[in-house]
C-alpha cells in the first residue's frame, strides 16, 4: 500500500529494529588476512613496513606466525600467504622450491596454529626476475602451457608443506584443471582450489606490487589479466574454472567490480571470494589520515557492500581491524 499506510521508516526507528531486519551480515568468519612473508628478515629485523600500505608489514617467518595467531584470536578463519624470496630467476624457481619462503612459513604457521586455515597464493610473479606471472617466450610474451606446468608444481609443493587451500592467481588458461590433476596425482584430493577466476588488469594493484616486489620489468599484464571493461568474459572465466574443478571462484579487485561479483555468484552458484585489494586499502588509509573519512565506518560499509554483492569470502588487509570493530 502507498504512503501513508506504508512507512518504510518504521523499521529504521531504533537500533534494535534496524539490526533485526538487516539483510546482509558481516562477521570476522567471512574475512581472510593476506600476509607478506619475506626471506632474509629475522630476529633483529622481523618486520619491514610497506610505505604505501600503512599498517601492513613484510614479515619474517616468526613474525608471520605471530600475526597469524593474532588474526586467529580475533576470529579470522584463514590467512593468505605471499612469498618474497631472496633470489629470483627467469623460471621463478623459488615458487616451487620445497624449502621456499611460503613453504617454510606454511609449516611454521600450521605447527603453531593447527586450527587456522593457511591459504597460499600460487603464482610465479613474486619469484621471476622479470616480474611476470609465467615463463617468457620469444619476444617477451608470457607462455601459457609451460607456465601452467610450473604453476601446478608450485601448488603441489604448497600442499606438501601443509597448505589447506591453494589459490592460483596467474590467469593462465587451463591452470585450474592442471592443478587439480597434479594435486590428485600426489594424493591431495581434499586440498581445495580457490581460483582467481576474474582477475582484472587493474590500476588498484600498485601498493601490492611494492609490497611483493612484483612489478613487471617491462610491459604489463593485460595479455593475460582481464580487461576491466568486460563483465560477460568474467562470467565465462568463472564457469570455465568451475568446469576444471575450482572449489571457490574469486573476483579481484572487489569495490570497483561489485556488479561482477553479483553476476559470478548468480551464474555459478558457487562460493565466491572477493579480494579487497591494496589500492582500495591505501585509498581508505589516505582518506582517514587526511581527516576526510571515518576509517572504521568506511571499512565496515565497504566490506558489507562486498558481502551484499554476493561474496562469501572477503580477502582484505583491513581484516584484523574489521574483526576487532565487529566485536566492539
Amino acid at each position: 500500500m502507498p504512503f501513508p499506510a506504508t512507512r518504510l521508516r518504521r523499521l529504521r526507528s531504533t537500533p534494535v529494529l534496524r539490526d533485526l531486519v538487516r539483510e546482509t551480515r558481516l562477521s570476522p568468519s567471512d574475512l581472510v588476512l593476506p600476509l607478506f612473508v619475506q626471506s632474509g628478515l629475522g630476529l633483529t629485523r622481523p618486520r619491514e613496513p610497506v610505505d604505501s600500505m600503512p599498517g601492513v608489514d613484510r614479515l619474517s617467518i616468526s613474525a608471520a606466525v605471530e600475526e597469524a595467531g593474532a588474526a586467529h584470536a580475533l576470529g579470522l578463519p584463514a590467512v593468505l600467504l605471499f612469498g618474497i624470496p631472496d633470489h629470483k630467476d627467469a623460471a621463478g624457481s623459488g615458487a616451487y622450491d620445497d624449502d621456499g619462503i611460503v613453504q617454510l612459513a606454511t609449516r611454521a604457521i600450521k605447527d603453531a596454529h593447527p586450527d587456522l586455515l593457511v591459504m597460499t597464493d600460487v603464482c610465479l610473479c613474486e619469484y621471476t626476475d622479470h616480474g611476470h606471472c609465467g615463463l617468457l617466450g620469444p619476444g617477451g610474451t608470457v607462455e601459457n602451457d609451460s607456465s601452467v606446468e610450473l604453476i601446478a608444481r608450485t601448488a603441489v609443493s604448497h600442499a606438501r608443506a601443509g597448505a589447506d587451500v591453494v589459490a592460483p592467481s596467474d590467469m593462465m588458461d587451463g591452470r585450474v584443471g592442471a592443478i587439480r590433476a597434479a594435486l590428485d596425482d600426489e594424493g591431495f584430493y581434499d586440498v581445495p582450489i580457490v581460483a582467481y577466476s576474474a582477475k582484472f588488469a587493474s590500476a588498484f594493484y600498485g601498493p601490492f606490487r611494492e609490497a611483493a616486489g612484483s612489478t613487471p620489468a617491462f610491459g604489463d599484464r593485460r595479455a593475460y589479466q582481464m580487461d576491466p571493461a568486460n563483465g560477460d568474459e568474467a562470467v565465462r572465466e568463472a564457469l570455465l574454472d568451475v568446469g576444471e574443478g575450482a572449489d571457490v571462484v574469486m573476483v579481484k579487485p572487489a569495490l570497483a567490480y561489485l556488479d561482477v561479483i553479483r553476476r559470478v555468484k548468480d551464474a555459478t552458484r558457487m562460493p565466491v571470494a572477493a579480494y579487497n585489494v591494496s589500492g582500495e586499502y591505501a585509498m581508505v588509509k589516505a582518506g582517514a589520515a587526511a581527516g576526510a573519512l571515518d576509517e572504521r565506518a568506511v571499512v565496515l560499509e565497504s566490506l558489507t557492500s562486498i558481502r551484499r554483492a554476493g561474496a562469501d569470502i572477503i580477502i582484505s588487509y583491513h581484516a584484523k581491524d574489521a574483526a576487532l570493530w565487529l566485536q566492539t
